[in-house]
C-alpha cells in the first residue's frame, strides 16, 4: 500500500517538474498601429533633454520616410507618432546616439498612405516556434531568444492571423517538437482546439555558434499544417550572441513574408482533413466508392431479373418505395481509459467504425486516466451501447453518459 502511493507521489512529482518554473513569455498585445524598429540616430543640442528630443524628431523623420510617407512638418509628424521605443541609447552633456523604433497611429497615418482596402487574411493558425541548437530541440521547455522574437513581435499589422501560446503551464507538455512531427488528426485537433486554431505554422531556427561569443548563424524553415509541409527557407548571421535578438526579430519578419506568399498562392488553407466532424475523402477514394455502388446496383438488377421481380436502376422510374423514417441524432458523452497515445486512436477509431455512429471526437484528453469524447449516433443513447457491446466494448452508464472498456 505505501509502495503504491509512495509511487502515484514520485509520478505527481515528475509531471509537475515538467511544467513547473517560469517558461512563459506572453505574447504582446497585437496591435494595428505602424511601427519601424531599428532607426539609428546621432543628434546633437545644447542640453541632453534638447539633444534626446531632436534625436526622436529624427527618428520620426527617417521611419515616415521608410515607408514611403509624403513630405510632411514636424508637428504633422508629431501628431502621427503615438509612442517611440528604445532600444539603446547613449546620453551625453550635448549629444544622443540611440537605436529607436517609431511607432505610428494608424487611423491618423493611413490618410497620407492610402486606405488599405480589403485583403484576405488567413484562419487563426498555431504557431510552433521551433529552436534547434547543439543537436537538441527545443519549444517552450524552457525560456529561448526564438521563442521571445515571436513574442515580441507586432502581429496586428499581419494578415496572418497567429494564435501564440505563452509556453506557461501545460503549454510545455501539450506542444513539443515530437508534436510536429506527429500525422495522427485526431491528436492535431486536440491541440488545435485548445487554442482556437485551425491549422498549425512551425517555424524552425537552426542556430549554429562558430565558437563561444563568436558568430551565430541561422538557419530558417517555414513549415505547415500536420503534414509538415515546407514553404521556404533562408539563412542569417549576427557577428555576435549580442547581435542575436536583431538577427530573430528579422527572422521573424521573413516568417512573415513567407506565410503572406503562401497565403496569397492560396496555400494556407486550413486542412480538411482536420475536421473529424464533416471528414473529407480524397477525389479517387470518392470515386472508387461511387463505382462499386454502380457495380452493386447492377449485380442486384441482375439477380432481381434472373427472379422476374420488376427492379428499377438507378435514374430509371418505377414505384418508389416507402420512405425510411430518419432516426434521431442523440450526441453521447463517452468516457474510456487511455493509458498511452495509441489507445486514444484505437478507441476513437473503434467508436466511429460502429454501425450508426454519425462522428466521434475526443473533447478532454488525460493521458494515464480517463478521456472524454463525443459521439453523435443515429439512436438513442441505450442503442449506441447496445451497438458498442456488438464490437466487443463492455459498456455501463455513466454520469448521464457512457462509459467503455475492453
Amino acid at each position: 500500500m505505501f509502495a503504491a502511493l509512495a509511487l502515484a507521489l514520485l509520478v505527481a512529482l515528475a509531471a509537475w517538474a515538467q511544467i513547473e518554473g517560469d517558461r512563459g513569455i506572453a505574447p504582446v498585445a497585437a496591435s494595428r498601429d505602424i511601427r519601424v524598429s531599428g532607426i539609428a540616430v546621432d543628434a546633437k543640442g545644447d542640453t541632453p533633454q534638447e539633444a534626446r528630443e531632436n534625436g526622436w524628431r529624427e527618428a520620426a523623420r527617417l521611419a515616415w520616410a521608410g515607408i514611403g510617407g509624403p513630405r510632411l512638418s514636424d508637428g504633422q509628424l508629431g501628431s502621427m507618432v503615438s509612442s517611440i521605443v528604445i532600444e539603446s541609447e547613449q546620453l551625453g552633456p550635448r549629444r544622443y546616439i540611440a537605436r529607436l523604433g517609431v511607432i505610428f497611429d494608424r487611423a491618423r497615418a493611413s490618410g497620407y498612405l492610402g486606405g488599405e482596402g480589403e485583403v484576405a487574411r488567413s484562419a487563426p493558425l498555431l504557431l510552433i516556434p521551433v529552436t534547434v541548437t547543439a543537436g537538441t530541440e527545443t519549444v517552450f521547455e524552457r525560456r529561448n531568444p526564438w521563442q521571445r522574437a515571436w513574442a515580441e513581435y507586432q502581429t496586428g499589422a499581419s494578415r496572418i492571423e497567429y494564435v501564440r501560446p505563452s509556453g506557461a503551464g501545460g503549454d510545455s507538455l501539450l506542444i513539443t517538437y515530437g508534436q510536429a512531427g506527429r500525422r495522427s488528426r485526431l491528436w492535431w485537433r486536440n491541440v488545435l482546439d485548445q487554442f482556437g486554431a485551425s491549422d498549425v505554422l512551425i517555424a524552425i531556427a537552426r542556430l549554429d555558434y562558430d565558437y563561444p561569443g563568436g558568430p551565430v548563424t541561422g538557419r530558417f524553415t517555414a513549415r505547415y499544417g500536420p503534414d509538415n509541409s515546407w514553404l521556404g527557407e533562408f539563412t542569417l548571421r549576427a557577428t555576435s550572441p549580442a547581435h542575436l535578438p536583431a538577427m530573430l526579430a528579422q527572422a521573424a519578419q521573413r516568417f512573415d513574408a513567407i506565410y503572406t506568399h503562401a497565403l496569397d498562392a492560396g496555400r494556407l488553407r486550413p486542412d480538411p482533413t482536420l475536421d473529424l466532424e464533416t471528414p473529407v475523402l480524397p477525389a479517387e477514394v470518392q470515386a472508387l466508392i461511387e463505382q462499386g455502388r454502380a457495380i452493386a446496383a447492377r449485380e442486384e438488377a441482375a439477380r432481381a431479373g434472373e427472379l422476374g421481380v420488376e427492379t428499377p436502376l438507378p435514374g430509371e422510374t418505377g414505384t418508389p418505395a416507402p420512405a425510411a423514417t430518419p432516426a434521431a441524432i442523440t450526441i453521447v458523452t463517452v468516457q474510456f481509459a487511455t493509458p498511452d497515445p495509441a489507445s486514444v486512436d484505437a478507441a476513437v477509431g473503434a467508436v466511429r467504425a460502429t454501425p450508426g455512429v454519425r462522428g466521434a471526437a475526443t473533447t478532454s484528453l488525460a493521458l494515464g486516466g480517463t478521456s472524454l469524447m463525443r459521439v453523435t449516433f443515429a439512436g438513442g443513447a441505450a442503442e449506441l451501447a447496445e451497438a458498442l457491446r456488438a464490437r466487443g466494448f463492455t459498456v455501463r452508464e455513466a454520469g448521464g453518459g457512457l462509459s467503455i472498456s475492453r
